[in-house]
């Protein structure tokens, strides 16, 4: 070989063992980053809504809809009652024990119960 052969032939052999150990430390780089991300949070899954007739028999037997993803337990009577996309009809103290809150009557219901001298639902 030449001289000329021989230098094409360790440059191309640095160039690809340059390329090769990028190609590695990318791989690194790359595991590092996903082993180290966080997991999304899961969310409960979507439930079929009730109907209005499943409504209707929770709300004579006094269960709650529970938010599973908000962990907030509506009671009857309300706009939110059986209609958020992730969520079921359990007693109050079954809600409770699981740890679910009470949702809180919007301001200006409860205003509105008290200075006609009604109380709230």
């Amino acid at each position: 070989m030449n001289r000329l052969s021989t230098k094409l032939l360790t440059a191309a052999l640095a160039t690809a063992s340059l390329l090769s150990f990028g190609e590695a430390s990318l791989q690194a780089q790359a595991t590092a980053t996903s082993t180290t991300t966080k997991a999304p949070k899961t969310k409960a899954p979507a439930t079929p809504p009730p109907s209005a007739a499943d409504i209707a028999d929770a709300t004579s037997k006094g269960l709650v809809w529970v938010n599973l993803n908000t962990k907030v337990y509506h009671k009857p009577g309300v706009s939110t009652y059986g209609t958020t996309k992730h969520g079921q009809f359990m007693t109050e103290a079954d809600a409770q024990k699981a740890g679910y809150k009470a949702a809180q009557e919007p301001v200006a219901k409860a205003k509105k119960a008290t200075a006609t001298g009604t109380a709230p639902k």
